[in-house]
This record gives C-alpha cells, structure tokens and sequence, in this order.
C-alpha cells in the first residue's frame, strides 16, 4: 500500500495562513478591516476609526454663546440645556449626534450636531473615497454640484457663490433655484445677502459647504436654518443652526447665524484634528 508523504513545509504554511485568518486581537477596529489579496492589496482604512462624544464636544462657553435664552433659565434648567440631548443610535462607532434648544421672549434657538463614520468594505475602494462620495451627495442635495461648471443652471447675470472672504468656491460650484431645500433666490424676501448664499466653503476640513434656508412655522413665525458640513477623511460633520423669532415681522440675520455655524465648525475640525 503505497502512503501519501507528509511535508512538513505546508504543514507550516497552512497553519500560518489558519493564524492569520483568525484576527489578532479581536477589537472592535478589526471589523472595519477589508480583505484584500496577495495580488490586490486592500485600500488603506480612513483615518478615524472612533467619534468623538457629541454633546461633550461643544465648549460651555460656545453653547452660552449660540443659546443665549438659556441665561434667563433657573440654574437647574440652565444646566439641563447645555447638557443637550444625544441622538438616538445604535452605532456609536458609525454615527453620533447631540441637540440643544433654548427659549427666550425673543426667539428660539436650535443647535444639532451630527458626526458620521464612513467605512467602506469594498477592497478596491478607501474610507475616504467612499466618504466622498456620501459627502457629495449631501453637497447635490442643498442644491450645489461638485460636477457643474461655473455659472451652470443660473440666469444670465447671477453671480457665483462666494464665501465670506469674497473668493470664488473652491470647486466653482453654484446653487439651483428649483431646489425646495435650498435658500430663496437672492432679491427675494428673506434670501441672504449677495455672498450669504448656499455655496461651497474654504479652509474647513477636506471640503466643505454652507446651506442657509427660511422657511415659516405653521402659517406666521419665519425660521431660518444654517447648515455647515465638512469632511474630513472618513468622518462628516454636519453642523445646523436655526433661529425663530417671536415677531411674525422679524426675519433671523443670516450673517449672525452663519458667522456662528461656521466658527462651531472650526472648532469641531480642530477638535478631530488633535
């Protein structure tokens, strides 16, 4: 009866490939992993694998700033305010989020924040690039696209959006009118100013862009609505600001509202930053 020989040299290899195939240490960062192939590798992972704690991630002295109602508050309340209210989810990893209201005789002010974990487990495509793409849409959605050329779905004579240094955006991309998300043409009653529009922003993150939009409460308050999303590698943030004054006749500014969505921005990048 002839035996099959044993080899002692793939013996070896199959239980190194058996080793490897098991994971190293079975933390949660394994499962963002992507399988790839001696042939072709895997994309690199993005750079975050965790979110920060989202309604610890507003300093106490930007919250008294963005939610002035809450100073007139007794303290118990006050606090109860700034300690805002965290999102419902079931992925911390993935997707966070905080909100905070205050009320004043004057107006009432809305903060939410939202941060988003972008994993990609195809091997041919990064963290980042899936991150991209998610991003762009969110861009498509507030009536700007990325793949549009400057002055595209505009009337003849409107300007391209700018940000508040008066620079062109950054992908010369510009707004639709036929957008309901969007703000109301410029000239319109309680558009933005010229310079205020929706438009692409720089020096934020990756890339970002602002979204500024009135709309009316029932059938009298006007609440405006300023949005500020950023990406950085994998992770979005969205940060939405909104005011709604007690007058019927009062229309919120969009400059205050914007100046401040934008400076909230600039500290959570700098927060994902260090």
């Amino acid at each position: 009866m002839r035996h099959m020989a044993y080899v002692p040299g793939v013996a070896l290899l199959a239980a190194l490939a058996a080793g490897c195939s098991a994971g190293s240490d079975g933390t949660a960062s394994d499962a963002d992993s992507k399988a790839g192939s001696p042939l072709v590798p895997a994309a690199p992972p993005g750079r975050y694998r965790t979110l920060p704690e989202p309604c610890r991630a507003v300093p106490l002295a930007t919250l008294r700033d963005l939610l002035p109602g809450a100073a007139e508050l007794p303290e118990d309340q006050r606090e109860k305010v700034y300690e805002g209210t965290a999102a419902v989810t079931y992925d911390t990893d993935r997707k966070v989020g905080c909100r905070w209201k205050a009320d004043s005789p004057d107006m009432s002010r809305n903060l939410v924040i939202d941060f988003e974990r972008v994993v990609s487990y195809d091997p041919a495509v990064s963290d980042d690039t899936l991150a991209g793409e998610v991003y762009t849409r969110k861009e498509s959605a507030a009536g700007l696209s990325p793949a549009a050329t400057p002055g595209a779905g505009k009337s003849a004579g409107t300007a391209t959006p700018t940000d508040s240094t008066g620079s062109a955006g950054s992908t010369g991309t510009s707004p639709t009118t036929d957008t309901p998300e969007t703000s109301p043409a410029p000239g319109t009653p309680g558009a933005p100013s010229e310079g205020l529009e929706a438009r692409v922003l720089d020096n934020l993150g990756d890339t970002a862009f602002l979204d500024d939009v009135l709309t009316r409460a029932g059938s009298t308050a006007q609440h405006r609505t300023v949005s500020v999303v950023f990406r950085t590698s994998n992770v979005i943030v969205t940060v939405r600001y909104a005011e709604q004054p007690t007058l019927v006749t009062k229309v919120p500014d969009s400059r205050e509202l914007q100046e401040k969505a934008r400076a909230l921005a600039r500290k959570l990048a700098e927060t994902l930053s260090e």
